[in-house]
C-alpha cells in the first residue's frame, strides 16, 4: 500500500517547503510532488531534469468575435469583473470564465474557449521522480491542477514499486490545500511561534479533522519564542494530536537555500539535526 505524506502550513513562510526537501533527502524510494502549485519553489532545491512537459487547461474564458459584434454593450454592463474593455475585447488575465457575456449576447458574438492556464511536470531528481507545476500568472483552478499531480504521482509510484510519496502542500486552508489533503495518509503541519502562526495551525488542524487525516505538528524555529512554542504544545496536548517537536533556528537553513541543497545536504548543525529526528518520527506515524 502506498503512503502519502503531505507537509502543510496554515500560513506562509513557516519553512515547510524546507522541510519537505530534507525528508526528500531522507527518504528511499519515493516520489516527491509540490502542490503548492500557486507558488512552487520546491524545484529550486530538487534542480530537476524535466522528462516531460503537459499543459493544463483550468477552465474556459471569453473570445468576442469582432465580425460578429454589434458594440450593444451588453457584455460590458453585465460582466461583474470589468473584463471586457471599451473596444469590446476580453482580457484574459482579468477574465474570470463564467461566461455571463457568452449566455446573453444578443449575437452569439462571444465564444467561451479553453484556455490554458498553466503546465505540469514530471522530471527527475538526485531524490527521485518529481512531479511539479507552474500555474500563470492570475490564473486559477488550482485545486484541480493538485489532482492531475497527486494522480499522476501515484501512478508512478506504482510503475516503480515505490511505497511512499511526500507532498509540499499549499499554506492556508483554500482550495489546493483540500486537494492536497484528501485520502492523504499522514499530515505534518509545520508552524512557527507567532500568534498567526498558531492561529493558522488551528484551522490546518480542523481541516484534518474535516477529512479524517491522522496529523502531527512541528515547531519550526520553536526557540525565538519558547512561550509561544510552549502554548502550541500545551494545545496539541489538549486535543491529543501528537507534537513532533521543535526545529531550532540556525542559519544554515538560510546557507544550504543559498547553494540550492536541503539542509541535512548542507550541514549536521542543530536544524539539520532536529530534522533527522523528525523524519524519525513521520516514518515510525506511516
Amino acid at each position: 500500500m502506498i503512503k502519502e505524506l503531505v507537509v502543510i502550513s496554515g500560513k506562509g513562510g513557516t519553512g515547510k517547503t524546507s522541510i519537505t526537501a530534507s525528508f526528500a533527502s531522507l527518504a528511499d524510494k519515493k516520489v516527491m510532488v509540490d502542490c503548492d502549485v500557486d507558488a512552487a519553489d520546491l524545484h529550486l532545491i530538487l534542480n530537476p531534469r524535466i522528462l516531460s512537459d503537459e499543459g493544463f487547461d483550468g477552465g474556459r474564458k471569453a473570445f468576442i468575435d469582432a465580425k460578429l459584434c454589434t458594440g450593444c454593450g451588453e457584455c460590458v454592463r453585465l460582466c461583474r469583473f470589468d473584463a471586457i474593455d471599451e473596444n469590446f475585447r476580453a482580457g484574459l488575465l482579468v477574465c474570470e470564465g463564467c461566461g455571463v457575456c457568452a449566455h446573453f449576447c444578443p449575437e452569439k458574438a462571444i465564444e467561451m474557449r479553453p484556455h490554458e492556464s498553466g503546465r505540469w511536470f514530471v522530471s527527475e531528481t538526485a531524490a527521485g521522480p518529481f512531479v511539479h507545476a507552474k500555474l500563470g500568472m492570475a490564473e486559477g483552478n488550482s485545486g484541480k491542477l493538485v489532482s492531475i499531480l497527486r494522480t499522476k504521482a501515484k501512478e508512478i509510484a506504482e510503475d516503480n514499486g515505490f511505497k511512499l510519496i511526500i507532498v509540499d502542500g499549499s499554506p492556508g486552508t483554500g482550495c489546493p490545500v483540500i486537494a492536497t489533503v484528501t485520502g492523504a495518509s499522514f499530515l505534518l503541519i509545520v508552524t512557527e511561534p507567532t500568534v498567526s502562526g498558531i492561529h493558522d495551525m488551528k484551522r490546518a488542524l480542523e481541516l484534518a479533522g474535516h477529512f479524517g487525516v491522522k496529523s502531527a505538528v512541528c515547531v519550526n524555529r520553536g526557540d525565538i519564542n519558547m512561550e509561544r512554542t510552549a502554548e502550541i504544545e500545551k494545545f496539541c496536548s489538549s486535543q491529543n494530536i501528537e507534537f513532533f517537536g521543535i526545529i531550532p533556528y540556525d542559519r544554515d537553513v538560510s546557507a544550504a537555500q543559498m547553494e540550492a541543497k536541503s539542509v541535512v545536504e548542507f550541514s549536521t548543525g542543530p536544524a539539520a539535526s532536529a530534522i533527522r529526528e523528525l523524519w524519525t518520527k513521520v516514518k515510525a506515524a506511516l
